[in-house]
């Protein structure tokens, strides 16, 4: 059967919500689903790898590649650039490759914009004190940033409302089998695969690419 071209998601959610962990857990457990490695100029954090979790570059570098046009989306969040590199998202969907972008909420919103059939997935804490327990936690930024990211949090999470879905990120488990469910339900609309595979069987009998099945 052709494959058709790969989903675009964006994960994203209020700061230290726990999308990172919950993207990488579902690539391990999901076959055919790729993690967008994002662009930022912010130090790696504790057992951070360059070309893992980021591509850690100097702010010149980075405004090179805005420069050439070489980044999906980009944005300046508490005085760090952060970006999506293009080329390799876009060989992946058309490969047929599902691509998760773990982005911040300025970069998921520039993609939502350009991408309208992007996957838009919001991650929440189960209460705001356990948000703000996660932020402190972190133990990597200065008081002056925490204190800012704590008053900020409830302006970020409002912004989920203007998402597709929602996943509680309580308990790993549960929320990465949330976000499989999401990317089964995507695949199975009629404006993706699932109307590809009605036009194939209604024209040639058959959703597969060989002859019909005499099997009812």
């Amino acid at each position: 059967m052709q494959r058709s071209r790969g989903l675009l998601v964006i994960v994203t959610g209020p700061s230290a919500v726990g999308k990172g962990a919950i993207c990488r857990a579902l690539l391990e457990r999901t076959p055919g689903v790729r993690f967008s490695v994002s662009m930022t100029t912010r130090p790696p954090r504790p057992g951070e790898r360059h070309g893992v979790e980021y591509y850690f570059v100097t702010r010149e570098e980075f405004e090179r590649e805005i420069q050439r046009g070489g980044l999906l989306e980009w944005a300046e969040v508490y005085g760090n650039y952060y970006g999506t590199p293009r080329r390799p998202v876009e060989e992946a969907l058309e490969r047929g490759e599902d691509i998760i972008l773990d982005i911040d909420l300025v970069g998921a919103n520039t993609v939502k914009a350009k991408y309208p059939d992007a996957v838009s997935v919001f991650v929440i804490p189960p209460s705001m004190a356990e948000l703000h327990a996660r932020i402190r936690k972190r133990g990597s930024e200065s008081e002056e940033a925490v204190q800012r990211r704590l008053q900020e949090a409830p302006r970020w999470v409002e912004q989920g409302l203007t998402y597709q879905y929602v996943v509680v990120n309580d308990d790993l488990d549960k929320a990465v089998a949330q976000l499989q469910a999401i990317l089964i339900a995507e695949k199975c609309r009629t404006s993706r695969q699932g109307g590809q595979l009605i036009r194939r069987l209604l024209e040639r009998g058959s959703i597969e690419d060989d002859e019909p099945s005499d099997h009812r």
